[in-house]
C-alpha cells in the first residue's frame, strides 16, 4: 500500500507541456491549465525546435537537446548526426540530414530511417 501512494504521488507530480516560449533571455514552460511552472536561460536551451506533452527538443550550437517535462536535459546529441529537427509529436521527434529523414524516440534512440523526397 505505501508503495502504492508514493507512486502515485510521484506521477500525480509530473506536469504535461501545453507550451515551451522563449521570451528574452528566458525560455518558459507552461503546464496543461495554462500556469508558467518552469524557467530556464534561453543561452542553455538554445533554440526550441518543438514539444509534446512529455518533452522538447532544442538546438545550441552543435548540439541537440532533449528536456523531460520538469525542465532537466536528459539527452545531448550532435547536431551533425540528428540534423534540423523538423517536428516533434507524441513520443517521437524528425529530423532531416540531407537526403535522409530520421525518426527518434524521445530517449534519443533511432527508430527508422527513410530517403527524403
Amino acid at each position: 500500500m505505501t508503495i502504492l501512494a508514493l507512486t502515485m504521488a510521484l506521477v500525480s507530480g509530473a506536469h504535461k507541456i501545453s507550451s515551451v516560449e522563449t521570451s528574452g533571455s528566458w525560455v518558459y514552460m507552461y503546464d496543461e491549465s495554462g500556469h508558467r511552472y518552469k524557467t530556464l536561460s534561453a543561452s542553455s536551451v538554445g533554440e526550441v525546435k518543438g514539444y509534446s506533452s512529455t518533452f522538447f527538443v532544442s538546438r545550441n550550437g552543435s548540439w541537440v537537446y532533449l528536456w523531460d517535462s520538469e525542465g532537466k536535459r536528459y539527452k545531448t546529441m550532435s547536431y551533425s548526426s540528428v540534423g534540423d529537427v523538423v517536428g516533434v509529436a507524441g513520443d517521437t521527434f524528425t529530423s532531416r540530414n540531407g537526403s535522409w529523414v530520421y525518426t527518434w524516440s524521445k530517449e534519443g534512440k533511432k527508430i527508422n530511417t527513410r530517403s527524403a523526397r
